[in-house]
């Protein structure tokens, strides 16, 4: 399975505005998270998975999203291609991360907040999570 974006859309009128992504499904899905970001400390990296597939939406404000395909668990080539994707609030998408790749989350602007939904249950967590250092790949703010 490759990295995808799911599109969705937003409708407003005179009543609001509704955000959504009709074409993402939360079948497997068995948590979720909100992340925000520190102000001091903007970029959240790299938290590899194994198991778990990722999915997150933008809830507001907006992220930078790097990725890369992992080669080895333990002692991971420094030369790996990061690939990266915004995600803004009034885009309305989902980036899906499966199994097997290592991700960073930078803010972009204060108070931005993203939802991170996760296939793994939270009992298999220990066997699936690897960090690594933020220096490992580079993301630029």
């Amino acid at each position: 399975m490759k990295v995808k974006v799911i599109d969705g859309n937003r409708f407003e009128d005179h009543r609001g505005s509704v955000a959504f992504v009709n074409d993402f499904t939360f079948k497997g899905i068995e948590r979720f998270y909100v992340i925000s970001n520190s102000d001091e400390n903007p970029i959240r990296a790299w938290q590899g998975h194994k198991l778990d597939c990722k999915n997150f939406y933008c809830v507001s404000g907006s992220f930078k999203i790097g990725f890369v395909a992992i080669d080895n668990w333990e002692n991971p080539s420094k030369d790996l291609k990061v690939e990266t994707v915004i995600l803004k609030a009034s885009e309305s998408q989902v980036l899906h991360i499966p199994a097997g790749y290592a991700n960073a989350i930078v803010t972009l602007e204060k108070g931005s907040k993203l939802i991170s939904f996760s296939t793994l249950p939270l009992s298999r967590v220990n066997e699936d999570d690897v960090r690594y250092e933020k220096t490992t790949w580079e993301i630029n703010e």
